[in-house]
């Protein structure tokens, strides 16, 4: 049940921000229940299946999906999760390796949101109906989100959805659900890369993974009832907080 709520919980939050549920439960099961960092990656990655699936599914239906980028980023992308994802099989015994790797990203993470969030900076305003970008620059883009996602259970809406509005300038739905159509083959393939790699505790990966899905539909409802300048800058300096604390374990300093 406690997995439940959190899976929930990161739901809500990913729905709100925008950065999907991974973005929480990973910090969550690796220091709130004191998951060893590799099975801690495993079983995220392994839980956002569900809602990456259910997310493709919904925007696919609502035609917000670029279908030849989906295709271009999804296979580049599935390519550099098996990149990753041997990357991953050399490290995963290194847990302090991987929480380094991980502090970094999350670095990342904090300063889109409190740059956002402080400064009022937005992605610029949705326009247009197809997805900007030459075949050359989405490949490249799948390839590097995919290889993250390999490492660290990271791509979605933290590093897809980001890199489809600032540096393809893409209009804003077809950045989100063009990014699920093209994640969840990266979900996939790195789920059962994790499996095969004994880095998942597949019932918890389950469990977070359903609740997630049911918080991800209240947490997009309730977007319109806050202000995101103000969340964004409140989970910025949370993300930043997780980034130093992921850092800083690397060096045995506990915060």
């Amino acid at each position: 049940m406690i997995y439940f709520l959190t899976g929930i919980i990161a739901g809500i939050v990913g729905g709100l921000l925008g950065t999907g549920g991974c973005a929480l439960m990973m910090p969550v099961i690796r220091f709130g229940f004191h998951f060893d960092p590799a099975i801690a990656v495993g079983t995220t990655l392994t839980a956002v299946v569900f809602t990456a699936g259910s997310g493709a599914y919904q925007h696919w239906r609502m035609k917000n999906v670029d279908k030849s980028t989906a295709i271009q980023v999804g296979v580049s992308g599935v390519i550099g999760v098996i990149i990753g994802s041997v990357i991953f099989a050399y490290i995963k015994d290194y847990g302090g390796v991987i929480d380094l790797i991980i502090g970094i990203a999350f670095i990342l993470v904090s300063l889109r949101m409190l740059y956002e969030g402080l400064l009022g900076k937005t992605p610029p305003p949705p326009a247009g109906t197809s997805m900007p970008g030459t075949v050359t620059s989405k490949s490249v883009l799948g390839a590097a989100v995919g290889t993250l996602t390999g490492i660290i259970g990271l791509g979605g809406g933290y590093a897809l959805v980001p890199a489809f509005l600032y540096f393809l300038k893409a209009p804003m739905k077809l950045a989100i659900g063009t990014s699920m159509a093209a994640f969840v083959w990266m979900a996939l393939v790195g789920a059962a890369f994790k499996i095969y790699q004994g880095v998942v505790n597949i019932p918890i990966a389950v469990t977070l993974g359903v609740g997630a899905l049911i918080g991800a539909t209240y947490g997009a409802k309730l977007v319109a009832k806050f202000k995101p300048n103000v969340l964004k800058a409140l989970f910025g300096f949370l993300f930043l907080y997780v980034s130093l604390k992921y850092i800083l374990i690397y060096f045995n300093i506990h915060i």
